[in-house]
């Protein structure tokens, strides 16, 4: 079992304390607590902090029970009205919560208000559980739950994923698929950090954010393999259908039918599930 002082001193000097050594502090009262960001929520199932949640942000739909608890709208557009009605303890949201107004709002009230940021990397996730482990308390518990249902995996992944980048995969993940273009991930995005993580050369790297791609952009940079989070605009896709589509076809994902389905919050989140899908993914690309 990992020491959690030897975790705080890496912290420290390279992940997320680096950033705000004040988001690790125990919370003076953390038994209402108000969720903004679906990773966050994940986490608190995770834990067995569930019983904690009073309200969630409508990014948090994992796992399925979470989403009977009351709503505070999207992570981006909140209400200091709507978050303060719930009578939280403490507000615990993903770097992405928003808007900037509201978070002032928050923060000149006398609510404890803690933004976790997201470092899109294995060691980063882990840094978030324990992050929100020391904010409950429960850095014990956390680091029994991390050596033996998240470790073993990380094992894989980093063992595969050295594998895989030697290998030089190029890989593509689409966000949103169009008529006659899609959405793919480019640099610094969610997307980009999870092909990252596995290994593989993300073929949009030459630009920044989500943007739409035509299929000669596609064909030009050829990606070995093509991850497909699973919304529900790509409902009754198959990986035939999709590798015969316009798009794909003339790809070498498409010839080989290379395609990875997942969960679009197991990929993107960068919670727990991540390393799930990460393994997956690795195992997928060197079978």
């Amino acid at each position: 079992m990992r020491k959690y002082i030897f975790l705080f001193l890496l912290l420290l000097t390279k992940g997320l304390l680096a950033l705000d050594p004040n988001i690790f502090e125990r919370a003076k009262d953390a038994t209402r607590v108000v969720i903004a960001g679906g990773s966050i929520t994940e986490i608190f199932y995770f834990l067995g902090e569930q019983d904690r949640i009073v309200a969630i942000d409508v990014t948090s739909n994992f796992p399925p029970e979470a989403k009977s608890l009351p709503s505070i709208g999207y992570v981006r557009a909140l209400s200091a009205e709507g978050l303060l009605s719930m009578k939280p303890s403490i507000i615990i949201g993903e770097d992405d919560m928003g808007p900037p107004a509201v978070i002032k709002q928050i923060r000149e009230t006398s609510y404890d208000l803690r933004i976790i940021p997201e470092i899109r990397t294995i060691d980063g996730i882990i840094e978030k559980i324990e992050c929100i482990a020391s904010i409950l308390d429960v850095t014990e518990k956390s680091d029994a739950i991390i050596s033996k249902k998240l470790e073993p995996y990380i094992k894989k992944i980093v063992k595969n994923r050295k594998r895989i980048a030697k290998k030089g995969v190029k890989v593509m993940l689409v966000l949103n698929m169009q008529s006659s273009s899609i959405i793919v991930a480019g640099a610094n995005t969610s997307g980009s950090g999870f092909i990252d993580l596995i290994g593989g050369e993300n073929i949009f790297e030459s630009f920044e954010g989500w943007k739409p791609v035509n299929a000669e952009a596609i064909l030009e940079l050829n990606p070995d393999y093509i991850i497909v989070p699973q919304r529900n605009v790509h409902k009754g896709l198959d990986v035939t259908s999709i590798a015969d589509s316009e798009l794909f076809k003339n790809t070498n994902a498409g010839r080989n039918k290379n395609f990875i389905f997942d969960d679009a919050m197991a990929i993107t989140g960068f919670g727990p599930r991540t390393i799930n899908s990460a393994l997956t993914a690795t195992e997928f690309i060197l079978k």
